[in-house]
């Protein structure tokens, strides 16, 4: 299709003010991140978060609203960074056994190593709305990366195996983890792996005896 001579010109600019944008909104979510890390989400301020990010109040107010729209967007950042990251696990991973265990060992990481935790201490009311949010969404997420490994499960045993309880109890592991420190937490993915076969071997088992 032809582009015009003015379009084609039109093009890089665009694109270079989008990156701009993303920049100062990547900026002022990292400021975001570390304010709250330090002092809680109930004492943040955006001249605070201006001056980490080194943007202007004008430039603050063309991205946010508020401050409350920008602790909304931060949530919502937090739990895409979360999304991805366990996706970008999972994805170079096609045998259905080595998917599961990508899947548990980035939970795992992001349970004993990720930044959740800390956000936790210094703003808990705000973070368990998060981990609220992040839960729902997970389920779904985790259906979705997960389907081959339920099929090849399902084929292997002979049963339908009850999907969204893994999910839940995968997620709620995590959450759990999170709140709750396990006091030898490299034997997670074990314990969890081990677990979870152990419930689809016992609905085998209950299946073949109907």
């Amino acid at each position: 299709m032809y582009t015009p001579p003015a379009a084609r010109a039109e093009q890089p600019a665009t694109d270079k003010r989008n990156r701009r944008a993303e920049a100062t909104i990547e900026a002022i979510l990292a400021a975001t991140e570390a304010i709250v890390l330090r002092e809680g989400s109930d004492r943040i301020s955006v001249l605070d978060v201006c001056a980490l990010a080194q943007v202007s109040r004008g430039t603050f107010y063309r991205y946010f609203s508020s401050q409350d729209e920008l602790l909304d967007a931060f949530a919502r950042h937090k739990r895409s960074s979360f999304q991805k990251a366990m996706a970008d696990a999972v994805g170079p991973h096609v045998e259905p056994d080595a998917r599961f265990h990508a899947l548990v060992r980035y939970l795992d990481n992001y349970a004993a190593h990720g930044q959740a935790r800390l956000l936790l201490r210094a703003a808990p009311e705000y973070t368990l709305r998060l981990f609220g949010r992040l839960f729902h969404e997970s389920l779904v997420r985790i259906e979705e990366l997960m389907r081959a490994v339920f099929d090849s499960w399902d084929q292997r045993l002979g049963i339908r195996t009850d999907r969204e309880l893994i999910c839940e109890l995968l997620i709620r592991c995590v959450l759990s983890e999170l709140v709750v420190p396990n006091k030898q937490p490299e034997d997670g993915i074990r314990r969890i792996v081990a677990f979870l076969y152990s419930l689809v071997e016992c609905e085998a088992r209950a299946t073949l005896k109907k």
